[in-house]
């Protein structure tokens, strides 16, 4: 597999309260964009994440937008919508049994919080790794204690594959993201919570590339 871009990666939330959903973060993720977009739904069954997850990929159709499509934990649902993979938690499916399942070609992405779990998800076949939380970060309440920035050195120096760093990143912290080698920044409230959804992902692209090309 080609090395993955996933410079600007931008995660789902779905906020009635604001009138805002899945397809509404997606739309503007694709418009402003993100190199890779990850459906993210914890509370909802798997019939109404596999027909958001179908409207997330018209959506790519219709654009024409090269924009990688993941689905979160649910690897049925990512198989049967059509995603480009799929993200596994620790405490998911193991990487080595998605990696059998997954067709030719699908993305398999772990998230890794020690070096420990970075190398064995990088051993069992993960494409990428997320990392973190490096911040404080109001859309994981149960992600646990910040990594910090050195842990998260730590993993981009012992793996080869892409690093892409989650939790609390947004433009005011993000260059010291990738100062510590991560590849890539995974966003939710950053775009989610933002007045303006469309141009907070043209902001971040803006500042994403800006660094990548220092670097």
């Amino acid at each position: 597999m080609n090395r993955l871009e996933l410079g600007l990666y931008v995660i789902t939330a779905s906020d009635p309260s604001r009138g805002r959903e899945h397809l509404d973060v997606a739309r503007a993720a694709l418009e402003g964009g993100a190199d890779a977009l990850q459906l993210r739904e914890k509370d909802r069954g798997a019939a109404e994440i596999y027909r958001v997850a179908v409207g997330v990929r018209e959506l790519l159709e219709k654009s024409g937008s090269k924009c990688l499509f993941l689905v979160n934990d649910r690897l049925d649902v990512a198989l049967a919508c059509g995603a480009d993979g799929v993200h596994l938690g620790q405490e998911d499916l193991p990487a080595a049994a998605a990696r059998a399942l997954l067709r030719e070609g699908m993305v398999l992405g772990v998230s890794a919080g020690t070096v420990e779990e970075a190398l064995r998800a990088q051993e069992e076949g993960a494409d990428y790794l997320g990392v973190g939380p490096v911040f404080p970060t109001p859309s994981k309440p149960d992600a646990g204690e910040p990594l910090g920035l050195e842990v998260l050195r730590s993993i981009c120096e012992a793996v080869t594959v892409p690093v892409v760093a989650v939790g609390g990143i947004n433009e005011g912290n993000l260059e010291k993201v990738f100062e510590a080698g991560a590849g890539g920044i995974a966003v939710i409230s950053a775009v989610s919570s933002a007045q303006d959804m469309l141009q907070a992902v043209r902001r971040l692209r803006r500042a994403v590339d800006s660094c990548r090309r220092r670097g």
